[in-house]
């Protein structure tokens, strides 16, 4: 009889740690991290960037950039009240506890979705911004496109589990490298530590804020499926670092990893200006970019950005008619000429994202970077650029040799 209990006992702890095994490789199968330079988008460190996974509550980012332009366009003012509806109030947790019926400035909603993270302000947000959260979130996800996170759906604003909803490592850094550069008179709002509302106050769930120096932003998320996550931004001195993990065991795991990648990433980010002072800088590094189109993402061979040498064009065995392009403009960085070029490419549908690159060259004394899309005939590329100038934005022809023709474009 005595050996029963204790059979009971082994047999509870072999199963006890088969579930252990199968959570940790189920966290292992969703873990995901990547550190960049915010101003080229050198990439510094970089594990499974590409794997789609769920962003939870890193979802909100986007609500907020979305809310940001809103306001830079004056749509809405920090003081705007804003009415909540039944939806709104009626969110689940992570929520502040919102009314139905009252209001809640503009200001408080941004404030208690960087530091609460609460779904019920940022859903308010949302119907403000679309009149309900299916558009918002189709504003969302083409808001992505025009970012080149050309991996990442939204269906919500929130973060809330829905199976559709993905995004991946490379495309949620490019957008915070973007809300970073588009929106500085308003990122100050991912400082926030604390923010009160009635009798309570909430404090900010990103501890690097008060744990890692330079640290000034931006946004954590959770649900099971994704394990906990961290977009990270750190400042220090004319340097910016944006890091970002999926599928973090625990808060403490989670933070404890980006501080280590982040000291990495300033230690070899040093390493590489130095080099690049020794080689005259035109050394070849990896970029944050998009991913090479195929159906599986590739292991760290596909971090390598497609900026070509001006000086070093490459044989293109693209048939004849193809090897036609456009050009969106010249840029003094790389995140300034991805953003030209994605944003032509969500503009009009004769493009295709995956066929954004981009040329390092030369001008006067300093680097450019061009922004062009290839794979076209001359005739869509100069019915693409007809499409772009109608929209305000620049674009000129460019031929299978290189060169560059306004004349063309107008054709």
């Amino acid at each position: 009889m005595p050996m029963r209990p204790r059979f009971a006992l082994v047999t509870g702890l072999i199963l006890s740690a088969c579930l252990v095994m199968t959570a940790d490789e189920a966290l292992a199968r969703r873990y995901s991290a990547v550190i960049v330079d915010a101003q080229d988008g050198t990439v510094l460190h970089a594990e499974n960037i590409d794997r789609r996974v769920y962003p939870a509550s890193l979802t909100k980012i986007m609500t907020l950039y979305l809310t940001f332009d809103a306001l830079k366009q004056r749509r809405l003012s920090l003081t705007t009240p804003l009415k909540i509806s039944r939806r709104a109030a009626g969110q689940t947790p992570s929520r502040l506890g919102l009314k139905r019926g009252r209001t809640i400035t503009v200001r408080s909603a941004i404030r208690a979705v960087v530091t609460k993270s609460a779904n019920d302000a940022a859903t308010v947000l949302a119907e403000a911004l679309a009149g309900n959260e299916v558009d918002f979130a189709l504003r969302m996800t083409k808001t992505a496109r025009s970012l080149g996170m050309i991996r990442t759906t939204f269906r919500n604003a929130t973060g809330l589990p829905n199976r559709r909803q993905r995004t991946t490592a490379r495309d949620m850094a490019k957008l915070a490298v973007a809300l970073v550069g588009d929106f500085p008179e308003y990122y100050h709002f991912f400082s926030t530590r604390s923010f009160k509302w009635g009798k309570r106050t909430h404090r900010n769930t990103n501890g690097l804020l008060t744990s890692y120096r330079g640290a000034d932003g931006i946004k954590t998320g959770y649900i099971r499926a994704s394990g906990f996550n961290l977009v990270a931004s750190v400042h220090r001195g004319k340097t910016r670092l944006v890091g970002v993990i999926f599928g973090g065991r625990s808060p403490k795991m989670r933070n404890r990893r980006m501080t280590t990648l982040l000291n990495r990433g300033f230690t070899r980010l040093a390493a590489q200006r130095k080099a690049d002072g020794r080689y005259g800088g035109l050394r070849r590094v990896p970029r944050l970019s998009p991913p090479a189109p195929r159906a599986r993402p590739r292991g760290d061979g596909a971090l390598v950005q497609k900026v070509e040498d001006h000086s070093m064009p490459k044989p293109n065995r693209s048939p004849a008619s193809t090897r036609w392009g456009i050009q969106v403009g010249a840029f003094s960085t790389l995140a300034q000429a991805q953003k030209a070029g994605y944003r032509a490419a969500a503009t009009s549908k004769r493009l295709d994202p995956r066929k954004v690159y981009f040329v390092r060259g030369l001008l006067g004394d300093g680097l450019v970077y061009r922004a062009r899309l290839a794979g076209l005939t001359q005739a869509k590329a100069s019915a693409a650029c007809k499409e772009l100038f109608r929209r305000k934005m620049a674009c000129a022809v460019v031929r299978p040799n290189g060169d560059v023709s306004a004349r063309l474009a107008h054709n």
